[in-house]
């Protein structure tokens, strides 16, 4: 065989075992990668012919598929429209999936490892293929206040189970409606999209968990008294200095308190006086005596700065490095660049209601097969363990007289011990400031623990705090799940 002939030879084989790595690639190592592109029509199809898994509050679907004469299949249905949207997500053939329909989409479409036997079974059968359901954590009655009393003011309302981290309710104000994103009109979807992503209220945000943090303002004086607490050098009696206004050091600048005059009879004032009226001054002075580490050190304890998943993935909260001592003073009351989600807010009065242990947030309680064999349950676990007991019982005991006495009396419930903290965050020249309210109860055995944020003071406007706007919708979901 002369030259060139093997050298072609050599080519036209070069380009055969090219051809056989590749296609290796794409159908082995590729193949996951390339049906989960958005814009596989194929994949998007073939996960259309089967039926997919129910999405479930309590007996109720929140998401279900039903069956169509169209291309598609199966329709996904949202029979309570906006209510779940922010837990669910949604499910649409042209933009994808969020929430749960795409965290948990492996159980719902039916293509989970943990189906494997499961779908070799209906093919030896011959039965139809379908996804599993999912059961999530969602208390419907705790849902539907939150979503009732946060009404059309923007903001957000999370309620978990302090001793086991289950997420009872998980609602964002503005909403939007599910179906109209997983309809088959195409043309009507995009123009929904278009419309909601354009929004300037943004009502795709999760703001429970996701989208631009919010300074946590007073609620963070738990965070700060904690520290304090721990740290030996301070009881719930220990006083502090209370002054009308602090001059931070360096500075020509005062700090001030929400309210006219100072905290105490000559600028004097308890440690749990100062957290039931909300006295920023003496949190300013203890943050600066404690020091930025001591802070940081306790937040970080809590869960600021983790990441964290509930399946849906959190956005970490933060509390700012390299802090001089002015802006250690303003972030030891939740101010200057502290930034919390309000589920990392919410996790804070659990830990605080469940003795120190915090319990990771989860929404999934189990998931089913069609023959409503479980595949898989959550179990309760510690996330951290932040504060003592002692600790714990110190700060129950406080928030119980921010409720009974404070700044919070309108989270009260009759006959109902309550624990709780408000908070009012400024953030910026030309907005009304963002109120709070955390807390839980029983304060005795608790059931729910919870956190409201209202944005750019909801309806209340320049007038709003949090216990004048935020505290009365936590007491009614507080109420929605002790039963009064």
């Amino acid at each position: 065989m002369n030259a060139p002939i093997r050298r072609l030879g050599l080519v036209v084989a070069a380009m055969f075992c090219a051809l056989l790595v590749a296609t290796t690639v794409i159908q082995f190592v590729q193949a996951r990668s390339l049906d989960d592109r958005p814009g596989n029509r194929r994949t998007l199809l073939a996960s259309y012919s089967k039926e997919r898994g129910s999405i479930l509050v309590g007996g109720s679907a929140a998401a279900v598929s039903t069956k169509t004469d169209d291309q598609y299949k199966w329709l996904r249905t949202y029979p309570h429209k906006s209510l779940y949207a922010d837990v669910t997500g949604y499910f649409s053939f042209t933009y994808g999936s969020t929430g749960i329909e795409r965290s948990e989409g492996d159980f719902l479409n039916g293509s989970s490892d943990k189906l494997f036997y499961r779908r070799l079974t209906d093919i030896v059968t011959g039965q139809s293929a379908q996804g599993a359901s999912v059961q999530l954590t969602i208390n419907a009655k705790a849902q539907e206040a939150a979503r009732k009393a946060l009404g059309n003011q923007k903001g957000a309302v999370v309620a978990l189970d302090p001793k086991t981290g289950a997420i009872l309710a998980m609602v964002t104000s503005p909403s939007y409606d599910p179906n109209k994103l997983s309809s088959h009109n195409l043309d009507q979807v995009q123009q929904s999209f278009t419309q909601l992503s354009k929004d300037p209220d943004q009502p795709l945000l999760n703001r429970t968990i996701n989208g631009n943090l919010y300074p946590p303002g007073s609620t963070f004086k738990l965070v700060t008294a904690a520290a304090a607490l721990e740290s030996g050098s301070y009881q719930t009696g220990s006083t502090l200095p209370g002054p009308a206004k602090l001059r931070l050091p360096g500075t020509d600048s005062y700090l001030p308190n929400d309210f006219p005059g100072n905290c105490g009879a000559n600028d004097k004032v308890s440690l749990k006086r100062a957290l039931t009226i909300s006295c920023n001054t003496a949190f300013a002075s203890l943050g600066m005596k404690l020091g930025q580490d001591e802070l940081r050190s306790m937040a970080t304890k809590f869960g600021f700065g983790k990441s964290l998943s509930v399946p849906m993935p959190v956005t970490p909260s933060v509390f700012p490095n390299d802090l001089n001592k002015p802006q250690l003073a303003q972030s030891a009351i939740g101010q200057y660049d502290v930034r919390a989600t309000p589920l990392q807010i919410a996790m804070v009065s659990a830990a605080i209601a469940n003795g120190g242990k915090e319990m990771t947030p989860y929404l999934v309680q189990s998931v089913r097969d069609k023959n409503l064999d479980v595949i898989q349950s959550t179990d309760a676990k510690e996330f951290a363990n932040p504060i003592s007991d002692g600790t714990a019982k110190d700060l129950t005991n406080m928030m119980e007289s921010v409720v009974s006495e404070g700044t919070g009396t309108n989270a009260a419930i009759p006959g109902i011990k309550v624990a709780g903290k408000t908070g009012t965050a400024e953030h910026g020249a030309g907005r009304n400031a963002d109120v709070w309210f955390t807390g839980f109860a029983p304060a005795d055995n608790p059931k729910v623990a919870v956190a409201v944020l209202v944005e750019n003071g909801g309806t209340a406007g320049q007038e709003a705090s949090g216990g004048l706007v935020a505290a009365p919708i936590a007491k009614q979901v507080m109420e929605a799940v002790i039963g009064k």
